[in-house]
């Protein structure tokens, strides 16, 4: 089992954006999700318990580090496992901050005022616990209530996703009638006087027309459901024209099922990455 480091020790070293503009340089776009749920641990003949919970991380740790540009844990498989299942997510974090290979933790995060700066404190800030290079974060209480995180994320050489256009039914009620529109706007003006790449990205769906004007983002536009929710890397390659940035398509399940053997999850990694460069 890996040990926890100093929590922050990487991100203060330089901008987000520009460890990740070097990150996908090296190993291209694709972001690996590691979304331990209880039938995929059952598929891989783990117990749905915070002991099969670590036995999975290290597989991912040890099939992806170096091997992709960026991992994205989600934050709720390991919340259900309770402070347990928090403490095996410290060490993945911190296993994968010895390497090359960036974390974004989903965690979907969005508050106001004192209750968003703990949030910060707790995933942004120089000793953030849970510490990653970057997290999503919710702008429905509006853009301005997220700056106690952006603001952190900035002192601290961190990132952070900001949902704009999701792809789920339900999204669509909320997000449409130049809402996202208004989401992608908020996170170019962070980013832009940033170079190479701003530290502010979106969260776009990759399995929906979105309709969204990204040519000034200037930032990442994090891009999930490739592979097992839908999406193409000729989807991909058609929906996010004319970004401004780099685009992060987020395959999950379709590498996972490759499991838990490490060589046979890289291979399903690299497949899915190559897929993404012949588009």
């Amino acid at each position: 089992m890996v040990t926890a480091r100093k929590p922050g020790s990487r991100s203060a070293r330089t901008t987000f954006g520009r460890r990740l503009f070097d990150a996908v340089g090296a190993l291209g776009p694709l972001v690996a999700g590691i979304d331990p749920h209880a039938s995929l641990l059952d598929a891989w003949g783990l117990p749905d318990d915070a002991s099969g919970l670590a036995r999975f991380c290290d597989a991912c740790v040890d099939a992806l580090s170096g091997h992709v540009a960026v991992v994205k844990p989600q934050s709720a498989f390991f919340e259900r496992h309770g402070s347990a299942g928090i403490a095996v997510l410290e060490r993945l974090l911190a296993a994968f901050a010895e390497g090359p290979t960036l974390t974004l933790l989903d965690v979907k995060r969005g508050d106001i005022a004192s209750t968003m700066g703990g949030y910060a404190d707790a995933y942004l800030g120089p000793n953030a616990p849970l510490g990653a290079d970057a997290v999503t974060l919710s702008p429905y209480l509006g853009f301005g209530s997220l700056t106690p995180a952006l603001d952190a994320a900035v002192q601290t050489g961190r990132g952070v996703f900001v949902l704009a256009r999701t792809s789920n039914p339900e999204a669509a009620a909320v997000q449409d009638g130049g809402v996202a529109q208004a989401m992608v706007d908020a996170a170019a003006a962070r980013n832009a006087t940033a170079v190479p790449l701003g530290d502010v990205g979106v969260v776009v769906g990759a399995t929906i027309d979105h309709g969204l004007d990204l040519s000034v983002l200037n930032g990442p536009v994090l891009a999930p459901g490739l592979g097992a929710q839908g999406a193409t890397p000729a989807d991909v390659r058609a929906r996010f024209r004319g970004v401004a940035g780099i685009v992060l398509p987020a395959a999950g399940r379709s590498v996972l099922a490759a499991g838990p053997d490490p060589k046979a999850l890289r291979a399903a990694a690299d497949a899915t990455r190559e897929s993404l460069s012949r588009a």
